[in-house]
């Protein structure tokens, strides 16, 4: 593909990002989006057959802008399981902010609109892949929770990072971020971690219950 040609496609992945952004009520055509390009609709079809997969596209073109193989650098090269889901908690999390406007857009559409729910889909699969990576390498050091398998704990990480969370503690409840990155961190540890989830402080009650039962 021509040098042209790859410039004219982000121009309408930019052009469909702050259609998104700026009027997500509503649901983005392939007319507006070629409209704000400053190209025909057909030319827009040429490089993207279907609005769904523009839509798809649109998201990941985001992730490419902001570098997102960089922010999640530190979880994937993190040294121990404990470390790489807290630095997967602080870069999803510091991340939702950014992509807020698109997301609330597209879980907004997605009720009524099978191509916006394609596209929040893909993304939000991209990072239950995240998520489930952290579990694994919890597991692979012997630190996740014997009470869930690896499945479990991953939809329950998945459910605690989601965007709708995010939205009603920082938005509606007046979390700061950096109070939302910590009580996640520390949630998702005591929700997933073997050794917070079952401790010592409960063997006591045991003791004391079976001397009075003797």
């Amino acid at each position: 593909m021509s040098s042209k040609n790859l410039d004219t496609r982000d121009k309408i992945l930019d052009s469909a990002w702050k259609l998104l952004v700026g009027d997500g009520s509503s649901a983005v055509r392939m007319s507006d989006i070629a409209k704000l390009t400053g190209i025909s609709r057909q030319a827009v079809y040429l490089h993207f057959p279907s609005r769904a997969e523009l839509l798809v596209a649109t998201t990941r073109y985001i992730d490419q802008v902001k570098d997102v193989d960089e922010r999640l650098a530190a979880s994937r090269h993190a040294a121990s399981g404990l470390e790489r889901l807290d630095a997967f908690v602080d870069a999803w999390g510091n991340y939702i902010p950014e992509i807020y406007g698109v997301a609330s857009a597209l879980i907004a559409m997605q009720a009524v609109d099978d191509e916006a729910r394609a596209a929040w889909t893909d993304r939000m699969n991209a990072v239950r892949h995240g998520c489930e990576a952290a579990v694994v390498a919890l597991k692979k050091d012997g630190d996740l929770s014997g009470k869930l398998s690896q499945s479990e704990a991953t939809d329950l990480l998945w459910g605690l990072l989601s965007v709708e969370n995010w939205d009603d503690l920082r938005q509606r409840c007046g979390w700061s971020q950096s109070r939302y990155i910590k009580v996640m961190q520390q949630t998702a540890r005591q929700i997933l971690v073997a050794c917070l989830v079952s401790g010592p402080a409960i063997r006591p009650q045991v003791h004391v219950l079976t001397r009075l039962s003797a």
